[in-house]
């Protein structure tokens, strides 16, 4: 019996330090790459509106999102996946709809202009 708790106590103890870690990594990237200061406020709330909820991201925010970079995009989707606050979402379709949200733009900045 005294081997099941301390197993239980050591899964525990790996399960939190897994998501300490990756609350770590992620910040330590934000901060690196000065991830929060490179998209304006309206941007940064119709890319989460597009990502967290239902709405769509205008061609000038997919611009601001792609300067962004990808590096920075996935890193604060995913600490704001770890913020309480958000533990009802599900995470695997979130990060779907970040990925599809990041394609889209980035295929839409790629894309020639239409002459006229």
């Amino acid at each position: 019996m005294a081997s099941l708790n301390v197993s239980s106590v050591l899964v525990v103890l790996f399960l939190t330090c897994g998501v300490v870690m990756a609350t770590k990594e992620n910040d330590q990237i934000i901060k690196e790459n000065n991830c929060e200061s490179k998209m304006g406020l309206p941007c940064v709330l119709e890319a989460f509106t597009s990502i967290f909820n239902i709405g769509s991201i205008s061609n000038k925010c997919c611009g601001e999102l792609v300067v962004l970079g990808k590096v920075c995009h996935s890193a604060l989707v995913k600490r704001t996946l770890e913020n309480p606050l958000f533990k009802d979402l599900n995470p695997t379709k979130i990060i779907a709809k970040s990925i599809q949200t990041w394609n889209n733009c980035l295929a839409l900045i790629d894309s020639p202009s239409p002459s006229t």
